[in-house]
């Protein structure tokens, strides 16, 4: 049958605008199914698709990989354009001031030395130390650090900021000031699993997977206590310190690990970064004496339970979870002025690879001009995509609800042919 009969027999007795407002009232409902459909949808989207990509067996499973000019991209998040060539005269061969000579340490006095290293390492690397010092610094480039707490004792003082980035979780700051301790001392407190079960109520258990005597890395297992409405969950954490002079930067974050396997409880917490900066500072008591240490902490994991529930519990359960440090730091200090035998989490807490200073001041001047045209270049990549995936979106809407309209409608080929031009036309309209 001729297209135009068809149409002249259909609309036959019938007036346009009845003809409208029947199509109206039966697209109406449609429509706002596939609009609570698609809101849902969102709300409830699985947590790989807050990811870039996918990860390979050796990527770095919280470090998303930004592109660099020229060179194979690197695994981290935050950072872009950091090359290996500023390695080169990154390692100090000294012994750093204020610490002990008989501590363990690892150095690298040379260049290839230094890329082996670098690019052996599959857990934790000179990129996480890079990121580590520009979080430090904030020279990141993330967004701006909201307030949300200051508190204090006698012998600690507490502050703590948030910030919420375009993807992932919530990402969190603190600094923490402990008045007459000294920094080599925090450092192996926080490293020092086998003491933290004394202490920390929320950890069940910590086992050791894998060591490296050679640079201190290590693989260690964690499993956390949740609330009651939560299964416990399961942490595959590598950590690695650097040292310059009397500052320490510790890096903890999640790695993939294919030896233990997975379980439904606990549940393992794939995305996880833990990162903090210990340097002593000069006491509160104004006397100019560097007798205090600073413990500047980098946090956001992402626990497998809806953000906003995160935050609040975060928001109520911080001051209560920091007051429970101090007195676990203390009965460490009077552990280890007993010249107790210390754990071997403990002794690998003292072999750090030293960087100098200008290493360090370094990266920040290296990173900042291709960091800069990286992230523009980002930024144009990423409106180009949005606004091609918000055209493509609204075609597939348009087109998908006639669709869906003219298969619920049992009114013959006309009236779901004239559904698909109106929606065709619309689509081409949105061009």
């Amino acid at each position: 049958m001729d297209l135009v009969s068809v149409v002249l027999e259909i609309l036959e007795g019938r007036s346009l605008g009845a003809a409208v407002l029947e199509l109206l009232v039966l697209m109406v409902p449609i429509w706002v199914a596939l609009f609570l459909g698609v809101l849902v949808g969102w709300a409830w989207k699985p947590k790989w698709a807050n990811l870039p990509g996918a990860f390979s067996e050796g990527s770095v499973v919280s470090s998303p990989p930004p592109p660099d000019s020229g060179r194979e991209s690197i695994p981290a998040r935050a950072i872009s354009g950091q090359t290996l060539s500023p390695l080169v005269p990154a390692l100090s061969e000294g012994s750093g001031n204020g610490k002990s000579s008989s501590e363990p340490h690892a150095t690298i006095s040379n260049y290839s030395l230094a890329k082996v290293k670098y690019e052996d390492s599959g857990l934790v690397n000179y990129v996480d130390l890079v990121h580590l010092c520009r979080l430090v610094e904030v020279k990141d480039g993330g967004p701006s650090w909201i307030h949300m707490m200051d508190r204090s004792t006698a012998t600690m003082s507490y502050q703590a900021w948030r910030r919420e980035p375009q993807t992932g979780p919530p990402q969190y700051r603190s600094r923490t000031v402990f008045e007459d301790a000294s920094p080599e001392l925090v450092r192996d407190f926080f490293w020092d699993d086998e003491f933290r079960l004394k202490w920390d109520n929320m950890l069940l258990s910590a086992s050791t997977l894998e060591e490296c005597p050679a640079t201190g890395t290590m693989m260690v297992q964690w499993v956390r206590k949740f609330p009651f409405f939560c299964s416990d969950r399961e942490y595959i954490i590598g950590r690695r310190i650097w040292e310059s002079g009397r500052s320490y930067y510790c890096v903890t974050k999640g790695v993939p690990c294919t030896t233990v396997p997975r379980h439904n409880k606990p549940r393992r917490v794939d995305l996880y970064y833990s990162s903090w900066c210990v340097r002593a500072v000069e006491s509160k008591r104004g006397d100019g004496q560097l007798t205090a240490c600073e413990v500047l902490l980098f946090h956001h994991e992402d626990m497998g339970i809806p953000w906003e529930i995160a935050k609040l519990g975060v928001r109520q359960g911080m001051w209560g979870a920091v007051k429970k440090i101090e007195p676990g730091l203390r009965s460490y200090q009077q552990q280890r002025a007993s010249e107790a035998p210390i754990s071997c989490c403990a002794f690998m807490a003292q072999i750090n690879t030293k960087v100098s200073a200008d290493y360090l001041s370094s990266l920040d001047n290296d990173s900042s001009s291709s960091s800069e045209s990286s992230e523009m270049a980002n930024e144009t990549r990423e409106s180009k995509e949005k606004n091609q995936l918000g055209k493509n979106i609204s075609k597939l809407l348009i087109f998908g609800g006639a669709v869906i309209l003219a298969c619920s409608l049992d009114r013959g080929l006309m009236t779901k042919a004239v559904i698909f031009g109106a929606g065709r036309r619309f689509g081409q309209i949105r061009r």
